[in-house]
């Protein structure tokens, strides 16, 4: 039996379950996210619990349990609290800013970039070098981080560029 997916998942105060069929859907009081679950794998909702349950032990089933019990607590997790992820810029002039709900970011290159942040998602500059992307959905939070991530990655000489915030980067010595 699958570790992740035999453990019950805890539902906090203000957060409710409702599951349609293949449909799972969670609503709290940051927002509301729904996901299709896989065909076999059931949810049963008991005492302030969800149990995620599988009727046998098909290779399929076995994979989707554990998978099934992250999504649906990561939901639970994303409406009652949230997910955050911090970024930072390293480097001379490098700095991020807001405009209105648009994140600006001048990083070295001859323009500045612009990112609209998706349906779901907002940005915070707590700092010029700091960024922090917030949302109800982890998916979501970890897809947009990477991809300013993905706009000037850090590169190992000096470590120039936008990594995270606790993000190690291995040095490389310079030419010798």
């Amino acid at each position: 039996m699958s570790r992740i997916g035999r453990k019950p998942i805890s539902l906090p105060q203000g957060v409710e379950v409702t599951v349609d069929g293949n449909l799972v859907a969670v609503k709290g009081p940051k927002g509301s996210l729904a996901q299709v679950i896989p065909e076999g794998i059931t949810i049963v909702k008991e005492d302030g619990n969800i149990l995620v349950n599988r009727p046998d032990d098909t290779k399929m089933l076995r994979s989707y349990h554990g998978l099934t019990r992250s999504l649906v607590a990561n939901m639970v997790e994303g409406v009652s609290n949230g997910f955050e992820k911090k970024l930072e810029l390293v480097g001379v002039g490098y700095r991020a800013q807001l405009q209105g709900e648009k994140l600006v970011i001048n990083i070295g290159f001859s323009h500045p970039v612009e990112i609209d942040p998706p349906e779901g998602i907002q940005f915070e500059v707590p700092a010029v070098t700091k960024i922090t992307v917030k949302g109800i959905d982890k998916q979501l939070v970890g897809n947009t981080a990477a991809h300013i991530r993905a706009i000037r990655k850090p590169e190992p000489y000096k470590g120039k560029g936008i990594k995270y915030e606790n993000e190690v980067i291995r040095r490389k010595a310079g030419g010798k």
